[in-house]
């Protein structure tokens, strides 16, 4: 019998890709996973993994979670009852902090302690969206969702806003763009990356395989 992969659909635009690059890890590696896309609650709180992606704004982001079908309440239940190990990507990693800074001040899913705020390099030069790929500085190696995964990787990312953590022990990697970006966050069972793990190829694949053997 296969476990599910609930990849929530909250009406972001990447839920294809996401499902694919899941598909792909499964397949290749003969895991024991059936890949869902889904905003159904039950389904989400039973998943033996959730997957949170994102793109957009991070309040419009926000509530279409709250406004699609069941997705919120099963989200919480997974994550915060069951202790369902968690993926989010993007702006579904952003949606981890207490606010989002973008247009307003907006109320985050608060798992982590700090808030996501506008990207301010040190060199003017620098473009604003971060758009392109990227390296990063593994901090916590160890963690054995990053197993896979050197910092000789590449990733691709597309982001204007960035997480300031509070407690930097949430921090396992960053990535050098006008200064030190918050790239790959933890805590417990949660995982979330800044970069489009789905669009790394392969160094991406290798990242969610690392996810779905993680055993929290």
């Amino acid at each position: 019998m296969t476990a599910t992969v609930a990849i929530i659909d909250y009406g972001s635009g990447n839920l294809r890709s996401a499902a694919k690059a899941f598909e792909r890890v499964v397949a290749d590696h003969g895991l024991q996973f059936t890949v869902t896309v889904t905003d159904d609650a039950a389904i989400i709180a039973q998943a033996a993994r959730v997957v949170l992606p994102g793109q957009g704004a991070f309040g419009d982001c926000m509530s279409g979670l709250k406004g699609r079908g069941g997705a919120l309440a099963g989200l919480q239940e997974a994550v915060l009852h069951h202790k369902t190990p968690f993926f989010g990507i993007c702006v579904g990693m952003q949606l981890m902090a207490q606010h989002g800074l973008e247009h307003g001040s907006h109320d985050g899913l608060g798992w982590l302690e700090g808030d996501v705020v506008k990207m301010t390099p040190s060199d003017p030069a620098l473009k604003i969206p971060h758009m392109g790929w990227n390296t990063l500085s593994l901090l916590q190696q160890d963690h054995p969702a990053l197993q896979h995964i050197s910092s000789d990787d590449h990733f691709y990312f597309v982001h204007s806003f960035m997480m300031q953590l509070k407690n930097t022990d949430n921090l396992l990697a960053t990535s050098p763009y006008g200064g030190e970006v918050t790239a790959i966050v933890s805590r417990d069972h949660m995982l979330g990356t800044q970069f489009h793990a789905e669009k790394s190829q392969d160094a991406g694949l290798r990242l969610i395989r690392g996810f779905l053997e993680w055993q929290p």
